[in-house]
């Protein structure tokens, strides 16, 4: 091998281990403000408290717990998941005020323009020519058939 070949090789090596190593150099982390924590822990809680539910009724579907104490146990989890629902309810009514919503919606039914429902309306009147009749079902499999349909879907046989 010619030494230029060796060098351009090298080269290209260490260009593809520094493209590669460059997110381990970086130590740029996210940050995650007090809210977003707040909202992850109460997902983290709905998500136990789901699963804890599970095993309680696979238990009880197995004959491992008495029907007096699953009925206790599912009622209070129950209530603990409900309690954690209407948090997460009450956080995400704090985080999106309807004003927003209400002016996002607005704003998006603004930059729709004329130009699109005509577009909209070719596209809606090619798809109605385009559309096929159906044509029965295939003799072999039974399988639906449109009657532009020189062959089965399903099983290939001449229709």
């Amino acid at each position: 091998m010619d030494i230029g070949a060796v060098f351009i090789l090298l080269a290209l090596v260490i260009l593809v281990a520094m493209y590669l190593a460059q997110p381990y150099m970086e130590r740029r982390g996210k940050i995650i403000s007090a809210e977003e924590l707040a909202l992850s822990a109460l997902f983290a809680e709905r998500d136990h408290a789901i699963d804890t539910l599970k095993e309680l009724e696979f238990d009880y579907s197995l004959g491992k717990i008495p029907a007096e104490d699953y009925d206790g146990q599912r009622v209070d989890l129950m209530q603990k998941g409900a309690e954690v629902l209407r948090k997460i309810d009450e956080f995400k009514a704090e985080d999106i005020p309807e004003d927003k919503v209400e002016t996002a919606i607005s704003s998006r039914r603004a930059e729709i323009s004329p130009v699109d429902d005509d577009l909209e309306s070719l596209i809606a009147a090619r798809r109605s020519k385009r559309k096929a009749k159906s044509g029965g079902f295939c003799p072999n499999c039974g399988h639906p058939v449109l009657s532009t349909d020189k062959f089965c879907t399903n099983c290939g046989k001449r229709t």
